[in-house]
């Protein structure tokens, strides 16, 4: 048996589901420490050609992870995951979205701190939870990394987390660097543009 290897929170022994996934550096990122990706399937909502055209890293870290194993899916909504044909009757150990983004409504103009852009937000991350709850194993976690200074507070991550019959079990401060390769990307807009991290943390969700 090959030899548990960690990083952060994570561990090659688990069975990982990443989810929004920009230019895929996160998982390219836990592929290099695990030495392998057999246990992740990593997904976005952007198709292989979006991805090549907002994302010059992207090919490169997709070659990586197919080489290492991973289980790449592409177009796969939040909201409908649990009913993808090749997740459908997986189960998973953790399931991890980080910095979730529901684009912007009125483009440029956009402010985050928009009721119409925070209630778009919720609706993003209670879709996810919702979902998410059912492909989980019994002892797995449903992780958001998230920003946790105003107007992000406005999400009531733990509230949106409880009413899909999640419990808070840890949050835990999220610093970038602790994961070497991964960059955030906006996603939307200039969607290969990363984005200032302020104060953030890995919220850590179960089932009740």
């Amino acid at each position: 048996m090959a030899q548990e290897k960690r990083i952060v929170h994570y561990s090659s022994s688990q069975k990982i589901l990443l989810v929004g996934e920009g230019d895929f550096s996160f998982a390219a990122c836990l592929a290099t420490a695990f030495g392998s990706a057999a246990n992740i399937v990593a997904t976005s909502l952007n198709s292989r050609e979006e991805l090549r055209v907002n994302y010059p890293n992207a090919m490169s870290h997709l070659k990586e992870l197919e080489e290492k194993g991973c289980t790449i899916l592409h177009g796969v909504d939040v909201h409908t995951m649990s009913q993808h044909p090749q997740l459908i009757y997986r189960r998973f150990d953790c399931i991890i979205y980080n910095f979730p983004h529901a684009g912007y409504l009125r483009g440029s103009f956009s402010s985050e701190s928009d009721k119409s852009q925070i209630l778009a937000r919720k609706n993003l991350v209670k879709g996810y939870f919702i979902s998410a709850r059912q492909m989980l194993c019994i002892r797995g976690q449903i992780h958001v990394t998230h920003e946790t200074k105003f107007p992000f507070t406005e999400w009531e991550i733990v509230n949106l987390a409880k009413e899909a019959g999640l419990y808070l079990v840890e949050e835990e401060t999220f610093y970038p660097w602790q994961y070497p390769g991964y960059v955030n990307k906006r996603g939307s807009g200039n969607c290969d543009e990363s984005f200032r991290v302020g104060m953030s943390s890995t919220f850590k969700f179960a089932k009740y």
